[in-house]
Parts: structure tokens; C-alpha cells; sequence
């Protein structure tokens, strides 16, 4: 598997949305972290909503990413919205700090600007659940940024969006529902290691994704820092694993040039 140019690496942030529509998005806060392989993407609206129906206009994603000249294609392994569809754009670089994304139909265009202190190393571990359900989770590292991605407990429906079932289900049950988690941050730059700028969950962000601070390399993480990671980890923990099997031969569907 090939890996990404490095002109990619680091983490980006989306400052416009347009589409071909006319409308244009300046607000939302929308990163984007890629490493050599794995990417993963977190988009909260501001002001953030609360409730379970405003969360549901959270989204975020993680998973392989694939390049071919111009074309960049995301796979999404693990996404907040399930059946989001495949995600393909043209890309521009303006300057090594500025590329400019189009759909392939020409239906947006997205703005991004690459972090400085994302520049650097990358490093990422893909995780999944020691029991049943099967989960997968990832963290991500660029420069002084990580980004952690935690599928939902219990899965969705495949063919059923988010917000159908939210508008169904009794509101005690809606918090399993939203509980796919992402938290951006900083390692050490940031008010204290380690701290939750953004974050998929109501009241994670200001805490730490791992105390105490932890080696910088994470192949040195011991085992039990791995199991607990997260606010929803599996019951018998998570587990350090290489991507699906399946991913590979879905990589090879990257429309051709």
C-alpha cells in the first residue's frame, strides 16, 4: 500500500466551505489530520449544539486515505454518519500550506490551511475492540496534534441515518446513539499535556485524552493505556491492530485519472 505524498501530512483546517448553490460555510470548525496512511476529520458547528437533535450536525470520520495525481480519496472506515458515501476530491495546492478541494462534479469547493505545529512527524495506531461488538477506534499524531476517533458502542442500522433514529428512539436511549467519539487537541502546547480542544462529546474538551502524559512514541504506550483509551472503551478494552483486511482491495476502487 502506497502511502500519501508528504505535502499532505500534518493537520488542516477548513476555513470555506461553497457550493455550487451559493452557499458558503466560514463557521464550522472542521480539522482534518493525515498521516502516512490513516486520516481522520472532525466538523462541529458553532456555537455547539447540546441536544441530541443539534448533535446530530456533528461529523467526523477516520480511516485510509489514497492518492492518484490530483485525486485524493478518503475511505472511511468509521464514520459518525453511517452510509455517508464515498468521498473523492480534486486537489489544489495554492502553496504547501494552502490546498484548495472540488468535488469531482465541481458541487463545492473547500478551503484549507495546514496547522504550523502540525508539521513534523506523524504517527498513528489503529485499535479494535477485544470483544463483541466489533469496534475500531484510531489515534492519530501530527506535529503537537492528536486526534482520536472511537466508533459508537452499539451500531447503527445500515440504510437508517442518524437523525431517523434519533427521531424515533426514546431520548434516554439517544446518548448510545452519539456516543462515536472525537476529541482534537494539543500534546504539549496547549494549557496542559495532552488537553481536548474539540470534541464530539458535551464536556470533553479542557480534559486530557491520557494522564499521565505518556511517551511521545506510540509504539511504547503500554497495553493498559491502550484498553481505557477514550470515554466509551470496549468492556474487555481495545487492542492494537493492523487496518481491516478488507481495506486494501476497497483502495483499489479509487476512480481512475
Amino acid at each position: 500500500m502506497m502511502t500519501v505524498p508528504a505535502s499532505y501530512l500534518g493537520v488542516w483546517q477548513r476555513t470555506l466551505l461553497r457550493t455550487s448553490e451559493g452557499v458558503e460555510d466560514r463557521t464550522t470548525r472542521v480539522f482534518w489530520m493525515q498521516t502516512r496512511m490513516l486520516h481522520a476529520d472532525i466538523r462541529v458547528p458553532d456555537p455547539e449544539p447540546q441536544d441530541g437533535a443539534g448533535r446530530a450536525r456533528l461529523a467526523g470520520f477516520a480511516g485510509l486515505t489514497q492518492v492518484r495525481g490530483e485525486r485524493c480519496q478518503w475511505h472511511r472506515l468509521i464514520d459518525f454518519h453511517p452510509n455517508s458515501g464515498q468521498d473523492i476530491g480534486r486537489m489544489q495546492f495554492i502553496n504547501s500550506e494552502e490546498v484548495h478541494e472540488r468535488a469531482l462534479d465541481d458541487s463545492y469547493l473547500e478551503v484549507w490551511q495546514r496547522l504550523p505545529d502540525s508539521r513534523g512527524e506523524t504517527q498513528a495506531q489503529w485499535l479494535r475492540a477485544a470483544d463483541k461488538p466489533e469496534r475500531h477506534a484510531c489515534l492519530l499524531l501530527a506535529g503537537d496534534y492528536f486526534l482520536f476517533a472511537a466508533d459508537r458502542p452499539e451500531p447503527l442500522s445500515p440504510g437508517v441515518s442518524l437523525e431517523t433514529r434519533l427521531s424515533v428512539v426514546d431520548p434516554s436511549h439517544s446518548e448510545k446513539l452519539l456516543a462515536f467519539e472525537l476529541s482534537f487537541g494539543r500534546i504539549r502546547e496547549g494549557s496542559r499535556p495532552w488537553r481536548i480542544d474539540l470534541s464530539s462529546l458535551p464536556g470533553r474538551a479542557g480534559q486530557a485524552l491520557v494522564s499521565p502524559e505518556p511517551c511521545a512514541d506510540l509504539s511504547r504506550w503500554p497495553c493498559e493505556v491502550w484498553e481505557t483509551l477514550g470515554v466509551y472503551p470496549p468492556k474487555g478494552g481495545w487492542l492494537k491492530s493492523a487496518l481491516p483486511s478488507d481495506v486494501f482491495s476497497q483502495a483499489d476502487s479509487l476512480v481512475s485519472m
